[in-house]
């Protein structure tokens, strides 16, 4: 799936198209439309954690987002070897909407239980 991107991902404000790709069930892989060589794996945070926030309003519009839309959200991680030693940015969520294909990252700056760079190991079972 191609999305346009309605508000800069933090660092990489000159991707302005990405690619969503799925690899699993848990992870998917984004990809600049203009640079291949800028990727990123994306983690689908409820698997791991009870993560609930807040989409801001202006946020809301740029995606057109309403209460029947089609979202998926997904967080940076950092892959690792070991893979319990990857960390997720819980911080910088990203949010897609399927039905018109926009995506946009959002910072959580008001929250405090989450943090930027959290290692998997934390939330698997043991």
């Amino acid at each position: 799936m191609k999305f346009d991107v309605c508000v800069p991902i933090l660092g990489f404000e000159n991707v302005k198209q990405v690619t969503l790709e799925k690899i699993d069930d848990i992870f998917m892989r984004m990809q600049s439309v203009d640079d291949k060589y800028i990727t990123f794996t994306l983690i689908d945070p409820f698997v791991l954690i009870d993560y609930d926030f807040e989409i801001p309003d202006n946020t809301q519009q740029l995606l057109g987002i309403d209460k029947n839309s089609n979202l998926i959200i997904l967080n940076i991680v950092l892959i690792q070897s070991p893979i319990e030693d990857s960390v997720v940015n819980f911080i910088g969520p990203m949010v897609f909407n399927t039905d018109n294909n926009k995506a946009a990252q959002i910072i959580l700056s008001e929250s405090t239980k989450y943090g930027v760079a959290e290692k998997i190991s934390n939330f698997l079972k043991k």
